[in-house]
C-alpha cells in the first residue's frame, strides 16, 4: 500500500507555475467544485496571470451559483444551463433535479420545461454570457436518454441565440450529432466547444462554421495526439484554453486537483504544439475569449 504521505502528495495542489507575461483568460471552470474560497481561487490564479475565469453552470442550483458569483466578482462571467446529462436526470425524476423554488421534483417532460425555463431567466442576467455547458454526451448516457439530451440541447440553443449570448457546447463521444443539431437548428453567432474533444477533421469543420475551439489540460496527456494534431490546424482566432477545473489537470500533474491558476501549465504547451512563443498565443487567446463571451 502507498504510505500516507505519498497519498498526500499525490492529492495536494500543484505548486504555482511561473506566471504569464501576457494576462489570459480560463475560458471554463467549475469554482463551486473547487476547495477554498472564490476569493481565494480568483487571487491564486491572477497571480500567475489567469485575470478571468468564466464559471459554468450543470444544473439550475449552480447555474444561480454562477449568476450571483459573477454578479459579485468583476473577474468572473457566468454561463448558465443543463449538463447534457442532466437533462435525462430530470426526465427521468432524478432526485437531484431541482424545481425553480429548489425543491425536488417528480420528473417528467413538465419537469425539463421547468428547469429550461430557469436557465432561461438567468440568462437575461447581463453578467451571465454563455448559454451552456449544453450539447450531446452519450459516454455516460445511454439510448434512452438521448432523446431528453437532444430536446434539452436544441431548447439551449434557442435560449443562446434569443438573449444574444455565447453557446458553450459539452460534446462527449457525439461529434456529429453535435454537429448535425447545430447545423438544424443554426448556430448563435458565438458558440465554443469547451473542452474540445474531436481530431484535426472536425477543427477544420468547426473552422469553417466559425466555431471557437476551447483546450483544457488532457491536451498534454500522452495518449492526447488527436488533440495536439487540432490544436496544430485551429485557426489561431478561434483557439482558447481552459482547466475544467477541478478536472483535467494537466501534465505533469495529472490525478491531481485542478484549478485556474494552472492555466498557465496549458498554454505554454499550447504554443509548442502551434509552434509559436507564449505571448503571442496568451495575447490571441486573451482576445479570442473577450469576443466569444462578449466582454
Amino acid at each position: 500500500m502507498p504510505s500516507s504521505a505519498s497519498a498526500a502528495a499525490k492529492n495536494a495542489a500543484p505548486p504555482l507555475p511561473e506566471p504569464l507575461r501576457v494576462p489570459v483568460a480560463d475560458s471554463h471552470t467549475h469554482l463551486d467544485m473547487q476547495s477554498g474560497t472564490v476569493e481565494e481561487a480568483l487571487a491564486k490564479a491572477a497571480s500567475v496571470g489567469v485575470t478571468t475565469v468564466v464559471q459554468v453552470g450543470c444544473d439550475v442550483k449552480g447555474s444561480r451559483w454562477a449568476a450571483e458569483t459573477a454578479a459579485t466578482h468583476d473577474a468572473v462571467h457566468a454561463t448558465v444551463a443543463l449538463h447534457p446529462n442532466e437533462a435525462p436526470r430530470i426526465v427521468l425524476g432524478d432526485p437531484d433535479g431541482w424545481s425553480r423554488q429548489g425543491a425536488r421534483h417528480p420528473g417528467g417532460d413538465a419537469a425539463l420545461d421547468e428547469a429550461l425555463a430557469e436557465i432561461d431567466r438567468l440568462a437575461a442576467l447581463p453578467h451571465v454570457k454563455g448559454v451552456g455547458e449544453t450539447g450531446l454526451d452519450y459516454f455516460r448516457t445511454g439510448p434512452e436518454g438521448k432523446e431528453a439530451q437532444e430536446r434539452s440541447f436544441r431548447a439551449h440553443i434557442e435560449i443562446a441565440k434569443r438573449h444574444g449570448k455565447a453557446l458553450v457546447i459539452h460534446d462527449r463521444d457525439a461529434h456529429a450529432d453535435v454537429l448535425r443539431v447545430l447545423a438544424e437548428e443554426g448556430a448563435p453567432e458565438r458558440t465554443v466547444f469547451h473542452c474540445y474533444s474531436g481530431d484535426a477533421e472536425m477543427a477544420e469543420v468547426c473552422a469553417r462554421a466559425g466555431y471557437f475551439m476551447s483546450f483544457a489540460g488532457n491536451m498534454t496527456f500522452k495518449n492526447a495526439q488527436p488533440l495536439r494534431d487540432a490544436l496544430a490546424v485551429a485557426p489561431l482566432e478561434l483557439v482558447l484554453v481552459e482547466t475544467d477545473a477541478p478536472f483535467l489537470t494537466p501534465a505533469p500533474y495529472r490525478g491531481r486537483p485542478n484549478a485556474p491558476y494552472l492555466v498557465p501549465v496549458t498554454v505554454r504547451a499550447m504554443a509548442a504544439v502551434r509552434g509559436i512563443d507564449e505571448d503571442t498565443l496568451a495575447a490571441s487567446i486573451s482576445a479570442n475569449t473577450g469576443r466569444a463571451f462578449d466582454y
